[in-house]
């Protein structure tokens, strides 16, 4: 018989080992570890909302001051991270407790870039949501830095200034799309390029899709990563076209033309099936279907039609797109034939999508939630609710019953309640 001392040793271990399994094997559906969550499509695991927004339902659990930013929450198992911009010079990043909100740590470093035209008046505060490979936070700085953080302590790890590196201009916008992480690499659009990195060191791997950077410098859509004809490949919407990717090698599989408006090709390329979907700034909408034959790859468009997207991505359920659209209404759109099905009255001017199953939750610029089913036959608005008196343009999160609502100056943590549950 093993002594006292011993026993309650086993028993520790033991209790540490079942807990760390549990976290494991939950780990997926209570994380928000990049844009759009953690298969970058805005969906979202779990076995079912409740369908109503009612202060019953939803509840918030803190709220807690910050510096401006548009760039959503990244949310792990313990910890909510988040950035900001400071005094207009000085760009931040905090760790957030996920129960309390309580700060963690925060770092800092100088870094702002004053942005153009209409988007002047929005402001000019941090845009791309960071990354998250369970150690490290990646996290990209408006003056076009990478900047690789310890996710437990905050240290600075590595950092890439593609301004330096490559000689580019800086970017009008910043550094606008959010890192792809896959295996031991990241994807950025930076440096008026599309760029390959080491995740654990930074060094550059490749760089193609170079361009002069214009009047706008580096593009804005955040890539994906999916397999079209049979191919795994690296899906990115440029300023002016969209192309597939050889992930290792970075070779060009196939380009197209993509019209816009001063290049602002905003949205997160969609793929359905070996189709992608896209829609521009006072434009159109597209899919385009990828085939291969004797080794070479074929874009053919499918179709088009006159929804004008702008900045939302939207989510694809059953087979229809719901977007938001540049003239502030929601649409759905049949992915097979890209007839509209219905078309709503106005919102705000920027919604951030997610779903699960059948109910889309839809955050607005100006701090409005909606609760939306997702029927292709009608617009299904069920539910409607104030959130924020500040904008709103940062992305939703939604992990487990947790709804991360990151407001200009904010972070509000609400509980989504069960009705039944008690």
């Amino acid at each position: 018989m093993l002594p006292p001392r011993f026993s309650r040793m086993l028993l520790l271990i033991g209790t540490i080992t079942l807990l760390a399994t549990g976290l494991a094997k939950g780990q997926e559906a209570s994380v928000w570890n990049q844009w759009r969550g953690p298969t970058r499509d805005g969906l979202v695991p779990g076995s079912g909302w409740p369908a109503s927004l009612s202060e019953e339902s939803l509840t918030r659990l803190w709220r807690v001051k910050l510096d401006a930013s548009y760039s959503g929450p990244i949310v792990s198992s313990s910890a909510v991270f988040v950035t900001g911009t400071a005094d207009g010079k000085t760009e931040v990043v905090s760790a957030l407790d996920r129960k309390s909100g309580a700060e963690l740590w925060r770092v800092e470093w100088p870094g702002a870039v004053s942005v153009p035209f209409f988007a002047a008046s929005n402001g000019s505060w941090i845009r791309s949501t960071p990354a998250f490979d369970g150690e490290s936070l990646f996290v990209a700085g408006m003056r076009d830095v990478l900047v690789s953080l310890n996710a437990g302590t905050g240290k600075e790890q590595w950092r890439v200034d593609f301004v330096k590196e490559f000689g580019s201009p800086l970017p009008a916008f910043g550094f606008v799309c959010s890192p792809l992480l896959d295996g031991d690499s990241l994807y950025v659009q930076a440096g008026a390029s599309l760029v390959r990195l080491d995740r654990k060191t930074g060094r550059v791997l490749w760089r193609v899709l170079k361009d002069d950077g214009g009047m706008m410098g580096s593009a804005f859509a955040s890539s994906v990563m999916a397999t079209l004809a049979g191919k795994r490949q690296l899906v990115v919407q440029t300023r002016e076209k969209l192309a597939g990717v050889e992930p290792d090698s970075g070779d060009i599989l196939w380009e197209q033309k993509v019209p816009s408006f001063r290049g602002m090709n905003i949205l997160t390329p969609v793929v359905y099936g070996d189709g992608i979907f896209t829609s521009t700034y006072q434009n159109k909408s597209w899919l385009f279907n990828i085939s291969k034959s004797e080794g070479a790859f074929t874009v053919a468009e499918k179709w088009n039609n006159n929804a004008q997207g702008y900045m939302s991505t939207p989510v694809v359920i059953d087979g229809h797109a719901y977007l938001h659209l540049q003239n502030q209404r929601l649409t759905c759109i049949d992915l097979a034939t890209g007839a509209r099905t219905w078309t709503s009255k106005p919102f705000g001017k920027y919604s951030s999508l997610v779903a699960q199953k059948n109910l889309i939750l839809a955050l607005d610029q100006r701090g409005e939630l909606l609760l939306i089913r997702a029927n292709p036959e009608k617009f299904e608005l069920l539910g409607q609710r104030k959130v924020s008196e500040q904008d709103t343009w940062a992305h939703l999160a939604v992990c487990d019953e947790e709804v991360f609502v990151r407001e200009l100056n904010a972070l509000s943590v609400f509980r989504w309640k069960k009705v039944d549950e008690k």
